[in-house]
């Protein structure tokens, strides 16, 4: 059984339980759905995912308000991360058979003075608060101080981050993005080694009314080899990234990406590529459920997206025909009902559908998100992805 094309979905952050490591991330209890299944008491209405088969992954405790099925439309399992972090970048590059095996750089005490003094150097901008924070608590508490001397906020988080936010009207996005581009540049190697610098520009009157805006910009590392979008592009298929994936990837095996501001402006390109002939393998990253409700612990917030996506799942299942595969599945997790405010280390759910499946079934613990880009090269008939393994022969 084998597909014209492939479209690949990461609900970004919906973690599925802690993962057998989780003790080592001190993660243990984390379980982003569950808990949210929980808050909502058995108000949570996901019918798309259930009859994919999304609490049919943990029998023994499904997720409130999301029934088990008899028959599911398809089939369904769970995928362990392998990479050393639990960052966005570790999580994808390892779906696509680059796992992360070396630490990224940390710095939960802010970052050395020395790297701070070359970002201002550089910008001719003093840089201010220069540790841990939420991304909204920081323009709340500073952006009013930001907008009056033309500072630069840097914050980070628990995961591998440097973030500069600054109001549009004082620093120009270009401007922003310059600056950014600089910190990505001396941030690449040790002892800094960074896996992301992240422009957040923002906008509003005053800290009662500042709000984020959709120009927001990841600069990642490269990837550090070869990718199986790599793999895919050199063997003349299309790859279609949708949001974040260009990002992460820094632009690398693709060969069409789009901008997204929203998860329902990302199922909505994620549907316009349904609607395009092409050959090869559409990706989407939806990163609201991470960055709005994940890492501000907001279960209610979490609920109400996912439900909103379950709605837009609908339209995309029911416009794939028999040459079409679904994959959906997550990169890490971020519990809202967790403490802290970062990543939590969980399974991540697998959900696998297509029209021109007979059979349904339990594809299992997957020992590696690598699982995924290997299934699809073993599609397209592609070589390469040697940590993964293929589920292709067990969908029919």
């Amino acid at each position: 059984m084998t597909f014209k094309r492939v479209f690949g979905i990461v609900i970004d952050s919906v973690g599925i339980g802690e993962a057998s490591d989780a003790n080592k991330f001190g993660d243990v209890g984390a379980d982003t759905l569950g808990h949210i299944g929980e808050f909502y008491k058995g108000d949570l209405k996901l019918p798309n995912l259930a009859k994919m088969g999304l609490s049919n992954i943990r029998p023994s405790n499904p997720i409130e308000g999301v029934p088990i099925v008899n028959n599911p439309i398809g089939y369904f399992g769970k995928m362990h991360e392998v990479s050393v972090g639990k960052d966005s970048m570790d999580g994808h590059w390892e779906m696509m058979g680059l796992p992360v095996t070396e630490p990224l750089g940390f710095f939960p005490e802010g970052f050395p003075a020395e790297l701070i003094k070359q970002i201002e150097d550089f910008s001719g901008r003093h840089v201010i608060v220069n540790k841990p924070y939420s991304g909204t608590d920081v323009i709340h508490d500073y952006g009013e101080q930001q907008m009056k001397t033309g500072d630069l906020i840097v914050y980070t988080s628990g995961d591998s981050v440097l973030q500069i936010a600054a109001h549009t009207n004082v620093i120009p996005l270009k401007e922003l993005y310059k600056i950014c581009e600089f910190a990505r540049s001396i941030t690449i190697d040790k002892p800094y080694r960074i896996g992301r610098i992240i422009a957040r520009p923002y906008v509003g009157p005053d800290k009662d009314h500042f709000t984020r805006t959709s120009d927001r910009h990841d600069f990642t590392l490269a990837p550090t080899g070869e990718t199986d979008l790599d793999r895919l592009k050199a063997a003349g298929l299309d790859v279609l990234a949708v949001g974040k994936i260009n990002d992460i990837f820094s632009g690398q095996g693709i060969t069409d990406g789009v901008h997204t501001v929203s998860n329902d402006d990302g199922m909505k390109r994620t549907l316009e590529n349904a609607g395009k002939d092409f050959h090869g393998f559409s990706f989407t990253n939806l990163v609201d459920f991470d960055a709005m409700y994940g890492h501000r612990r907001n279960p209610e917030g979490y609920g109400k997206a996912l439900m909103a996506f379950d709605e837009q799942l609908g339209d995309l299942l029911a416009s794939l025909s028999d040459s079409d595969l679904l994959m959906i599945t997550a990169d890490h997790g971020n519990d809202p009902g967790y403490k802290g405010t970062d990543h939590t280390r969980e399974y991540v759910p697998l959900l696998v559908y297509s029209p021109q499946f007979k059979q349904d079934g339990s594809l299992g613990i997957r020992r590696t998100y690598a699982d995924f880009g290997a299934t699809i090269l073993d599609n397209f008939n592609v070589s390469g992805n040697s940590t993964g393994t293929s589920f292709l022969k067990s969908l029919k």
